[in-house]
């Protein structure tokens, strides 16, 4: 389990520190732990409305994955092809950082390198599968393999192809998130949940509580920024929804071609993600609510039924064999959408003030990314992480509504447009090909 979800002491009155982190998910919580990497004598205090982990961090799919929101094709238009590789790299190397890092602390959140496996289930499928092999291996980095079909036996389906990328782990999130919140804890670090932050500006944090004055500032609330003013436009909470069957035996995980530690997709455009958890049920998610207008964040958004059966049936359609397995939890969040789709690490050394996100649930991995980073920016180190890409990159702000909804639910119907289209033709969607610059591609 995670531990205790009881909330620490919120923050009592006005305070100063050395550095000021808004956001108790893994982006602030990896700053400040490879902060005190590089300064242990830095006094850090994380603040957090709900409790460590309560947003993304803690209830996402579980991915340890490189991927990150634009592909290399459009890191490489955008900011050339060097520039591209070294994003890539990083991103591999990420993968192990936080299996080492999490060792390093004694954080057991199920930490299980197996890779992912993206499935080819139609013809079109399958030429998005070769496509993405092909170009991997133009780039030199990805080390993609596309896996042959394997015929099943009487009674039970095939496995049909599939891409395999090795640079994935299987996580548990809230194990991870929670655990290094406590690791945090132990090393001095001031905690301050049930602490609702309603702005800051250079040297201080405001909050519902009290203010904190700081030398540097880290705004690392992901999605949930579109809740406070200064920032509600920077960032768009989409959301996504996860499900979770009951243990599934052995014999189900060996039809369907899956080991511990891996974690499968398939090609379609209304993205679905799912694991083998340790302990062999599956949690398996995807996209499909809608957008809420003026950007609200509710607890009440992260259940919906229409979805949830969605995502059972979407499971069922990839594995038959699941067809009869219970489903145990049901759970979902927001992430956090840049309006060009580009996650981001910016500093500015004048007012002290940073920040990361726009990760676009691709931040499992990316938020340690980011924690270095950081962590080199505000101590002024000058290394290969403070020159990539992502670093300065400035995503232009959301238009203001109605425009935001209509273009947010028109992406979301556009998706499963195309995915229908691809079913009727068998050749790869127009309308996929059209928002592809939009979302990242």
């Amino acid at each position: 389990m995670p531990g205790d979800l009881g909330q620490r002491p919120p923050l009592d009155g006005d305070t100063e520190t050395d550095v000021a982190i808004i956001g108790g998910g893994l982006t602030g919580l990896w700053t400040a732990h490879y902060l005190l990497e590089r300064d242990d004598s830095l006094h850090i205090t994380v603040l957090e409305k709900e409790i460590a982990g309560f947003g993304a961090s803690g209830r996402n799919g579980g991915w340890c994955s490189a991927l990150f929101p634009r592909s290399t094709d459009s890191l490489a238009r955008m900011h050339g092809r060097a520039a591209a590789l070294a994003m890539r790299r990083e991103m591999i190397g990420t993968v192990d950082e936080v299996g080492r890092a999490a060792s390093a602390e004694g954080i057991d959140c199920h930490f299980a390198k197996g890779g992912t496996l993206a499935f080819a289930r139609t013809p079109a499928q399958l030429r998005s599968a070769r496509a993405e092999v092909e170009t991997a291996a133009g780039f030199g980095v990805d080390r993609l393999e596309l896996q042959p079909a394997r015929p099943g036996v009487p009674g039970v389906p095939g496995v049909p192809p599939a891409v395999f990328d090795p640079a994935c782990a299987r996580v548990h999130p809230a194990r991870l998130v929670r655990g290094l919140a406590r690791s945090l804890d132990r090393r001095g670090v001031h905690l301050a949940e049930g602490t609702e932050v309603t702005g800051y500006s250079p040297g201080v944090v405001r909050t519902a509580r009290g203010a904190v004055t700081a030398r540097f500032i880290v705004q690392a609330t992901e999605g949930y920024g579109a809740a406070i003013a200064q920032t509600h436009r920077d960032i768009l909470p989409l959301y996504s929804l996860m499900i979770a069957t009951e243990p599934l035996p052995e014999s189900f995980w060996a039809d369907i071609g899956i080991g511990h530690g891996q974690t499968f997709t398939d090609f379609r455009h209304l993205l679905v993600y799912g694991q083998r958890t340790a302990d062999n049920r599956i949690a398996f998610g995807g996209r499909g609510a809608r957008y809420h207008w003026g950007s609200a964040i509710d607890g009440d958004f992260d259940r919906s039924p229409r979805v949830f059966e969605h995502l059972r049936r979407a499971l069922v359609e990839l594995f038959p064999g699941a067809a009869h397995a219970a489903v145990t939890h049901r759970w979902g969040g927001p992430l956090g959408v840049a309006r060009d789709w580009h996650a981001s690490v910016r500093f500015d050394a004048r007012t002290g003030i940073g920040s990361a996100g726009g990760y676009v649930g691709d931040g499992l991995s990316t938020t340690n990314l980011a924690g270095r980073t950081l962590a080199d920016l505000i101590t002024g180190t000058d290394t290969a992480l403070t020159r990539l890409p992502w670093v300065g990159h400035a995503s232009p702000r959301w238009e203001a509504e109605p425009l935001r909804f209509a273009a947010a639910n028109a992406g979301l119907l556009a998706m499963g447009v195309a995915d229908a289209e691809e079913r009727l033709t068998r050749r790869p969607s127009l309308a996929a090909r059209l928002m592809g610059p939009l979302v990242g591609h």
